[in-house]
């Protein structure tokens, strides 16, 4: 009946799971607090893409020459550095006076006429030379067919569009420089820079974004130009076309549908700035608004446009045979 204590089963037993218990008094505290984001995979020891990385390390400390972080030091670079590889390639760049600032070999390549010639010219311009492996050749030249030879370049130092301003000031001839509208070829700006030493310009301006910048390749098309005309990175191109009209420039962009030729400019014996645009777009908007003229080169075929370098050079050509 209810409420008679001495029935079976009518009290429940100390041991019963929903009796009063104790409290942990916060000992398992910590087995509730989050554990942090799950590590990498290469971070877990028994993960095999950890075993598969330690295994690669055990491999490469195994190299001669390797360092105790298992990386041979002939494969470290330093950051900015630039990398001409392949015979030709090197030759060429030696030749032309790139400033290289290391050269690496492989202990097994073979002497030819070109290798020599590198081995000599390294040596003239006081070289450090590096004898390494081919693996290592590879990985400085991310995979590129070297051929077992390979240069480093520093990293380039740019001018200040006020350093051309000043140059051209300085000297005795009217001022002269080329500035590039969305040029990102860097053999295109390679062959300006030639282009612009060939007809005694002050310098190239290019814009810092959505623009070629100096590197190995640069160098190496430019012919060595590159150590003699002085490049110029500006922040804002609109901006620093202004302030080259302030100095006494006249800008003068070139497109396809100009008003006159550039054969028959009448400011070309004055401070002249040359724009050039990609090819294709042309000149930006803005660029095109800022310009006091614009100036063709006349095309007789179905071409739509001209080469950057092309049209650059044509124009150069036309500024240095106005002036004399």
């Amino acid at each position: 009946m209810a409420g008679n204590s001495q029935r079976r089963g009518a009290v429940r037993k100390g041991s019963s799971k929903k009796g009063a218990v104790v409290g942990s008094g916060g000992n398992r505290r910590q087995g509730l607090e989050g554990r942090g984001p799950t590590p990498k995979a290469t971070d877990r020891p028994y993960h095999p893409a950890a075993k598969r990385a330690a295994a690669a390390a055990r491999r490469d400390a195994k190299r001669p020459g390797a360092t105790a972080a298992g990386r041979s030091r002939s494969s470290a670079r330093a950051v900015g550095e630039e990398t001409v590889y392949g015979r030709n390639s090197v030759v060429e760049a030696l030749r032309a006076g790139v400033p290289a600032k290391t050269l690496y070999v492989s202990s097994r390549v073979e002497a030819d006429d070109r290798v020599r010639e590198i081995l000599r010219l390294a040596l003239n311009q006081g070289l450090p030379l590096i004898e390494t492996t081919a693996v290592e050749l590879d990985n400085l030249s991310d995979r590129g067919i070297h051929q077992g030879v390979l240069i480093t370049v520093g990293e380039y130092v740019y001018a200040e569009p006020a350093d051309l301003i000043d140059a051209a000031l300085e000297s005795n001839r009217p001022g002269l420089v080329v500035a590039l509208d969305g040029v990102t070829d860097t053999r295109n700006l390679g062959a300006i820079i030639r282009s612009a030493g060939a007809f005694g310009a002050h310098g190239v301006v290019v814009p810092e974004r959505r623009s070629a910048g100096v590197n190995a390749a640069a160098w190496k098309t430019s012919a060595g130009a590159a150590a003699r005309v002085p490049v110029a990175r500006a922040t804002n191109l609109v901006r620093a076309l202004r302030e080259f009209q302030q100095a006494g420039f006249f800008v003068v962009g070139l497109a396809g549908d100009g008003n006159q030729l550039v054969g028959d400019l009448d400011v070309a014996d004055g401070p002249v700035v040359l724009v050039a645009g990609a090819e294709g777009k042309g000149l930006s908007r803005l660029v095109r608004d800022t310009c006091d003229v614009v100036a063709a080169i006349p095309i007789t075929s179905s071409v739509e446009s001209l080469n950057a370098s092309v049209a650059a050079s044509l124009a150069l050509y036309e500024v240095a045979r106005a002036r004399g």
